[in-house]
């Protein structure tokens, strides 16, 4: 994307207090004696100069003030909400035209250089705040987010507060879904992008992928599900649909049958979002339009003639037990095992990103690591120092040296490593392992 002309953003600057009128008020109500009341502002009396100020005393103020402001900027609380996770205009909203309508993004920071960004898109039920802040809000995935630009992308009608589609509304394809990032990203001059997607968007952005492999370097996949709804599954969503909520037939989607069984906190919170949150005639037409979706186009080279798969670096995340658990396996088997990663979660439910951020994390830091863009990793169990890159040279060694044998395919889950069910990944090297959270 030569060329392109790339929009600039200004970083806010906290104000120093004389741009705030802090020095009139000083001139108004005096300057405060150390443990008293503020001492009053006597005039001068006729042909006597005005008593001298204490520009000293006055700046060294400001220069606390300042100071108070930038820690409460660089603090390490957590924030709650997306808007949070940032000081107040970093975060920018952008209702983007693109030829299959409007998309909903918010952004931080500016490119640089040829630095790919971040760009995230939630699973269906959810939108960027549900889907990834909690995720994003995790201390040390804030370490790593501060040198990139983030970009979150909401699906047309599913952010929060967003309104109702008109009636007779053609809801974008899941292709055209995928047809519509490449408008992003030349809007905000990116070069390229780390896509992080769950679900409905772990798919979309693989569609992306497929379509304009330029402009991907990564992609971090959970829950994905290659394959398009075959007629009975079809059916079975079709009445489901008929005899539930929205919420609850969008739920088994998002969540394990060991969480909804035991109504888990998060599964209630989760409902009830859904249903205040998410404009839910919006949601139908997404949900109907994702179950519609079909087979992504692609196989692992060999396999068949003229195999068409990812050309960048894949991680794909899944939890133990979570509903996508197949789905993601069967897409395993179609990528190119030498740069692809396999995490099966355990103890995640369905949504790792929510029950288990500080694992997949450092997940994701190893990966960032492996494409060269992070040198050090901060960790927090020493003195706060940087540990250098060798440190994922143990992670890779654990899982190159991944077990190779066929009897890996027994599928147990106390095992270390897993591997593809492909018949074709004998010995072949592969970047598959079990996760143990």
């Amino acid at each position: 994307m030569a060329g392109m002309k790339e929009q600039q953003f200004t970083e806010e600057k906290p104000l120093l207090p004389e741009k705030r009128g802090v020095d009139s008020d000083m001139q108004v109500k005096g300057e405060e004696a150390p443990g008293g009341p503020p001492c009053p502002v006597s005039p001068a009396p006729p042909n006597q100069p005005p008593t001298p100020s204490r520009p000293t005393h006055r700046w060294h103020v400001i220069a606390r003030h300042w100071l108070r402001q930038t820690r409460r900027r660089t603090s390490g609380v957590l924030p709650e909400s997306c808007e949070q996770l940032m000081p107040a205009g970093d975060w920018k909203e952008h209702d983007i035209e693109t030829p299959y309508g409007m998309l909903h993004v918010i952004i931080r920071g500016a490119p640089k250089g040829n630095k790919p960004a971040i760009l995230t898109y939630h699973d269906v039920g959810l939108n960027h705040k549900l889907c990834f802040n909690t995720f994003f809000n995790n201390e040390d995935m804030q370490e790593i987010t501060k040198h990139f630009v983030i970009c979150h992308v909401d699906a047309p009608g599913q952010q929060i507060g967003a309104s109702q589609l008109p009636q007779g509304y053609q809801y974008p394809t899941m292709d055209q879904l995928a047809g519509m990032l490449p408008t992003v990203v030349q809007h905000f001059g990116f070069k390229s992008i780390v896509g992080i997607g769950v679900g409905a968007g772990a798919y979309i952005l693989a569609k992306f992928a497929l379509i304009f492999p330029d402009l991907v370097e990564g992609l971090v996949l959970l829950n994905i599900d290659p394959n398009g709804k075959g007629w009975i599954d079809w059916a079975a969503t079709k009445l489901s649909g008929l005899t539930s909520a929205l919420p609850d037939t969008v739920l088994p989607h998002l969540f394990s049958q060991e969480e909804l069984m035991n109504n888990t906190e998060l599964v209630q919170s989760y409902r009830q979002q859904i249903n205040n949150t998410i404009n839910q005639f919006n949601l139908q037409l997404f949900w109907n339009m994702y179950n519609s979706r079909r087979d992504l186009e692609m196989n692992r080279s060999g396999t068949v003639l003229n195999a068409k798969t990812l050309k960048c670096p894949v991680m794909l995340v899944v939890g133990d037990n979570a509903p996508a658990e197949e789905g993601v396996v069967e897409c395993n088997s179609k990528l190119d095992p030498t740069n692809t990663t396999f995490l099966k979660m355990a103890d995640s439910g369905g949504l790792p990103q929510l029950t288990q951020p500080g694992k997949l994390t450092e997940a994701f830091k190893y990966f960032l690591q492996g494409m060269g863009y992070i040198a050090y990793v901060k960790d927090r169990r020493l003195s706060g120092g940087p540990v250098p890159s060798a440190s994922m040279t143990r992670l890779v060694r654990s899982r190159t040296a991944s077990l190779t044998s066929a009897s890996s395919m027994d599928g147990s889950r106390s095992r270390a490593c897993t591997h593809s069910d492909s018949t074709e990944g004998v010995g072949t090297v592969t970047h598959t392992m079990e996760v143990s959270c």
